[in-house]
């Protein structure tokens, strides 16, 4: 599964980075629909990330029902990315 949506990032106090993008409903709601085949347990939904021109792989969070994609350091360092900014985020999910 690819998705591809702009969200506003957020700090939230849980594992560093504390950048986060969270994903918007519509797309949460399809990556819930497949959360069973892909989640390596917890909830936890392992990704390949681009946001600007840096790739990367994570795993999405769950949080209060939707998903957050942590922003690595070196991502944020690489594409000036902060708290509170506009990003485009492009996901996938499902496949190596």
């Amino acid at each position: 599964m690819e998705l591809l949506f702009t969200t506003t990032t957020i700090e939230w106090r849980g594992p560093a980075p504390f950048v986060f993008a969270p994903v918007p409903d519509e797309e949460a709601d399809a990556i819930g629909a497949i959360s069973r085949e892909v989640t390596y347990g917890w909830g936890c939904i392992p990704a390949t990330v681009r946001i600007g021109d840096t790739g990367f792989t994570t795993s999405l969070f769950p949080r209060e029902g939707g998903y957050l994609v942590p922003v690595k350091a070196v991502v944020q360092r690489a594409e000036e990315v902060d708290v509170g900014d506009e990003i485009e985020v492009r996901l996938l999910i499902g496949e190596a």
